[in-house]
C-alpha cells in the first residue's frame, strides 16, 4: 500500500512534480525544492508503477496481470529510454537531503536509492540486451510460464494472453539479432541449450490452457505457438552459427564488483572480505563433514533411503509429505510463528527450458501483488539413477531442501515480506538476506534436533553449507577476474563436492548473475552475528523463536538495515555507503 501524504505541503508537492516531470535522458540537477518523506514515497510508488508497465512479464510473475498480453519492448530506442529514465531518477534520489528526517524515513530513502542503484547497475555494467541472448529466450519462456504457473484466471483468458505474447516473439527475436552487437559465447550457449530443450513448455504445458477454446481461438494459439517455437529455434541456429566468433565471457572487475556490494546490496564488505569469508566457511564445513562418524553421509545416496519413489508423481508427493514434519517440529519447539495467511506450498516438475541454469530447480513464492498465497518449488525430472546432487538428496531425505525452500525458508519469509504495509520495504528483495535466511534455517533445524545425530540428513545439511561456501569463491573470483570459467567449475567439484553437471550449471549462474551466489553464506553469517548480539542483549529473557519472528518481520531487507532497525545501530550501513 502507498502511504498517504500526511502533513504534505505545497513545497513537497512541487518537489515531487519536478522529479516526476524530469524527462529521461536530460542531465539531472539537485532538486531545487525540498522533498519530504511523503513526497519521496509518492515518487517511489510512481517508479514501481512505471517499472511494472515496462516489464510486463515480471509483473505477471509478481501477480499483477494488467499487461499479460505484452512482452517488454526490446527495440533499442526503448531499451535506451528505460536506462536513461532510471539513471535520471537515481540522480534525483541521490540528491534528496534527509537532514531532519526520522529513522524510518531515512531507512526508506536508503532502500529506495539501493533499488534504483540495482536497476541502473546491471544494464550499465552487463548490458544484457547487447551481450546476453538469454535475455530474449527468457522473455519468451517466462512470458508463457508466468501465465500458467497459477490458476489466477480462467484458462481461456490466460490462453489468449499467451497467444498475444507469442505472436510478438518472432519480432522480438528480430530486434535481438540487431541488438546483440557483442554476444558472449557462454550466454549464447546457455540460450541455445534452453531453446533446444524447452519445447515442452510451449507444446505441452501451455496447451493445458487450450481446453476451453473455440476452434478459431485454438487455431490462433497453435499458430502463435508454432511460429514462436520456429522463431526460437531459428534464433538458436543463428547463435550457433556465430558461436565460434563470439568473445569469451569477461568479468566486470573488482571496482564494479565492490560498487555492487556496497551501493546495491548495502554490504559493509568488499570483494576481498567476502572471498575470505568464503574460504573460512568452506574450510569449516569440509572439516565438519570429515568429523561425521561416516563422512559418506555428506554425499546423498538413494540406496540408503527407506523407500525409493516409483515415479515422478510419487517423488513429488514424498516432498510434500515431509513438509508437515518440519512445520510440526517448528510449532512444537516454538521456533517460529507461522501466520494464518500462509498458503499451500506445492511441488512441481521443473520445465526443461529452465534446466541449463537451474540444475537444482527453483522456488516460486507468492508475488508481491498476488492474491493467491500459494508457493511452488520446481524440482528436476525424477531419475533414481541420476548423479544430480539435488535428486539424490531429495530421494534420501528432502527435508533439508524443503526447510530451505518452504518453511521456515523462502516461502514463509517471502510471504511475510509481501504483507508489509511500507511499500518501499515490501518492494525490496535483498537476495543476501533471503538466501541467508534460508541457509540459516537449514542448520538451525539440524542443531535444534530435527534430524537424528550422525545421520545422512545431518551430512546433507553440512554438504549443502559446504557448496554454498564454495559459491562465494566462484562468484567473487569469476567476477573480479581472478579465475577462468573452467577453474570455477573445478572449484565447485573439488571444494563444493558437486558433480560436474551441477558444478557447470552453478558456475554458469555465477557468471550470468553476479552476487546471487554469495548471498547464501554471507547472509547466513550476518544473521548468525545478529543472533549472538540479540541473545546478549536479551539476557535471561532470550528466546530463539522471538528472534526469528522479529528478524523476518522486517521483510527482505539487507541485514545492515535490519541491524539499524533492531539495535538502532547505523554502523554497518554507514560502512557500506562509505560514510
Amino acid at each position: 500500500m502507498t502511504k498517504e501524504l500526511h502533513g504534505s505541503t505545497m513545497t513537497a508537492k512541487v518537489g515531487v512534480a519536478l522529479l516526476l516531470a524530469f524527462p529521461a535522458g536530460m542531465t539531472a540537477q539537485r532538486p531545487s525544492a525540498v522533498v519530504t518523506p511523503a513526497a519521496m514515497r509518492t515518487l517511489a510508488h510512481s517508479y514501481y508503477e512505471w517499472r511494472d508497465s515496462v516489464y510486463p512479464v515480471n509483473s505477471s510473475s509478481q501477480g499483477k496481470h494488467r499487461w499479460d498480453d505484452r512482452l517488454a519492448d526490446y527495440r533499442m530506442p526503448a531499451v535506451t529510454q528505460r536506462r536513461q529514465h532510471v539513471a535520471a531518477l537515481l540522480t534525483h534520489v541521490r540528491a534528496i537531503d534527509t537532514d531532519g528526517w526520522g529513522k524510518d524515513d531515512r531507512i526508506d530513502k536508503v532502500l529506495f536509492q539501493a533499488q534504483l542503484e540495482g536497476a541502473a547497475f546491471f544494464p550499465r555494467v552487463m548490458q544484457p540486451e547487447e551481450s546476453d541472448p538469454q535475455t530474449y529466450v527468457n522473455e519468451a519462456s517466462n512470458g508463457v510460464f508466468s501465465l500458467i504457473q497459477k490458476e489466477y484466471a480462467p484458462h481461456r483468458m490466460r490462453a489468449m494472453a499467451a497467444a498475444a505474447r507469442l505472436e510478438t516473439v518472432p519480432g522480438m527475436l528480430q530486434h535481438a539479432r540487431a541488438n546483440l552487437v557483442h554476444p558472449v559465447r557462454l550466454y549464447a550457449q546457455l540460450a541455445i541449450d534452453a531453446v533446444r530443450s524447452g519445447d515442452d513448455l510451449y507444446t505441452k504445458s501451455l496447451m493445458v490452457l487450450a481446453d476451453s477454446l473455440g476452434d478459431q481461438e485454438r487455431a490462433r494459439l497453435v499458430k502463435a505457438r508454432d511460429d514462436a517455437v520456429k522463431a526460437l529455434h531459428s534464433f538458436a541456429d543463428w547463435l550457433d552459427a556465430r558461436l565460434r566468433s563470439m568473445p569469451d565471457w569477461t568479468p566486470m572487475g573488482e571496482t564494479e564488483y565492490n560498487y555492487l556490494l556496497h551501493r546495491v546490496l548495502l554490504l559493509p564488505f568488499d570483494a576481498t572480505h567476502v572471498a575470505t569469508l568464503g574460504e573460512v566457511e568452506l574450510a569449516r564445513y569440509r572439516a565438519l563433514e570429515a568429523m561425521l562418524k561416516n563422512p559418506n553421509y555428506a554425499s546423498p545416496d538413494p540406496a540408503r533411503a527407506a523407500r525409493i519413489p516409483a515415479d515422478q508423481a510419487e517423488f513429488l508427493k514424498a516432498y510434500e509429505a515431509r513438509l508437515k514434519e518440519i512445520t510440526d517440529f517448528l510449532r512444537a519447539n516454538n521456533l517460529i510463528t507461522i501466520p494464518s495467511y500462509i498458503g499451500q506450498f506445492q511441488i512441481r516438475q521443473l520445465p526443461e527450458a529452465f534446466k541449463p541454469t537451474n540444475p537444482g530447480g527453483f522456488m516460486n513464492p507468492p508475488g508481491i501483488y498476488d492474491d493467491d498465497p500459494t508457493g511452488f518449488y520446481f524440482i528436476p525430472t525424477y531419475d533414481p539413477k541420476s548423479g544430480n546432487f539435488y535428486i539424490r538428496a531429495a530421494i534420501e531425505d528432502p527435508r533439508p531442501i524443503l526447510g530451505h525452500e518452504a518453511i521456515p525458508g523462502h516461502f514463509l519469509q517471502l510471504s511475510i515480506a509481501n504483507h508489509l504495509q511500507d511499500e518501499i520495504r515490501r518492494q525490496h528483495g535483498d537476495n543476501t538476506f533471503v538466501e541467508g535466511w534460508a541457509l540459516y534455517g537449514e542448520e538451525m533445524l539440524m542443531r535444534e534436533g530435527l534430524y537424528p545425530d550422525q545421520s545422512p540428513s545431518q551430512g546433507q545439511v553440512l554438504r549443502l553449507a559446504r557448496y554454498r561456501a564454495a559459491r562465494i569463491g566462484v562468484d567473487v573470483n569469476l567476477q573480479t577476474g581472478r579465475w577462468t570459467f573452467p577453474q570455477a567449475v573445478d572449484y565447485f567439484i573439488d571444494g563444493g563436492g558437486l558433480d560436474r553437471e551441477a558444478a557447470t550449471g552453478e558456475a554458469a549462474g555465477a557468471a550470468a548473475s553476479p552476487s546471487q551466489k554469495i548471498g547464501y553464506m554471507v547472509g547466513k553469517w550476518q544473521i548468525m552475528r545478529l543472533l549472538g548480539r540479540y541473545r546478549d542483549a536479551q539476557g535471561a529473557s532470550f528466546r530463539l523463536g522471538a528472534f526469528h519472528d522479529q528478524l523476518i518481520s522486517y521483510g527482505s531487507l539487507p541485514v545492515s538495515v535490519i541491524e539499524w532497525l533492531m539495535f538502532d545501530d547505523e554502523a554497518s550501513i554507514k560502512k557500506a555507503l562509505g560514510k
